[in-house]
């Protein structure tokens, strides 16, 4: 009996979900930047996977927003659309405003040592000008807004949305944005603290509007970064 080809090797399990992984956190954080090609062949070489994993996490990344598929040219870095960070913004300005509010109103002694440690920490960060663990502290204390609530179905909303907005948030790292976040997490810490869940919800707004003016702006000055109005 004459033997057949060899069958092909399967791929280790996982294999799609870690180019994805990979991936996604070089898109988010903008090491790959909107704009760049994403070459098929240099991608499997990166992640030591065959193409089909690759295509696979392409298409997953497609659904996600953070990649086009261009049947003629091939797949880039998908540009920031405005439209989808507004709206990102608007779900999360809903959710996390009702959030602070229902903080203000019970205020957990759990989550006010929480907050009053980040808050401590952000202010380290600030003094040792160090941008990375600042970022890292902001997404930690808007998490600790959503997630002391104990609603797993919101937080999984504001997650997807906040994932969404990440990458166009890092273009704003300056020392005057961070400074500007910090003031704004301290007036929502202190309203919080105080009891006072209206001015709890109307200081998040505040703080997320100011972020979508400043990314707006600098829409303007990049427009090859972006997408649409």
């Amino acid at each position: 009996m004459t033997a057949g080809p060899p069958l092909a090797r399967p791929q280790p399990s996982g294999a799609t979900a870690r180019v994805v992984d990979g991936l996604r956190r070089a898109i988010v954080s903008l090491e790959l930047e909107p704009g760049t090609k994403l070459d098929k062949a240099e991608l499997t070489q990166r992640f030591g996977v065959s193409r089909f994993p690759v295509a696979e996490a392409l298409n997953r990344l497609k659904a996600e927003g953070l990649v086009d598929i261009r049947p003629q040219s091939g797949s880039i870095v998908s540009r920031i659309r405005l439209t989808d960070a507004r709206e990102n913004m608007f779900l999360r300005r809903a959710l996390e405003g009702e959030a602070v509010a229902y903080h203000a109103k019970h205020r957990s002694k759990k989550l006010l040592s929480a907050l009053r440690l980040n808050m401590r920490q952000q202010k380290a960060a600030i003094a040792e000008d160090d941008h990375t663990r600042f970022h890292g502290l902001d997404l930690e204390l808007h998490d600790l807004f959503i997630s002391l609530v104990g609603y797993p179905r919101v937080r999984a909303m504001v997650e997807g949305a906040r994932l969404s907005l990440d990458r166009a948030r890092r273009l704003l790292i300056t020392p005057r944005r961070i400074a500007l976040t910090y003031q704004e997490h301290a007036a929502i810490v202190a309203a919080i603290a105080a009891g006072d869940p209206l001015t709890a919800r109307t200081e998040m707004s505040a703080h997320l509007d100011s972020v979508i003016g400043e990314l707006e702006d600098f829409a303007k000055e990049y427009p090859a970064l972006f997408d649409g109005s």
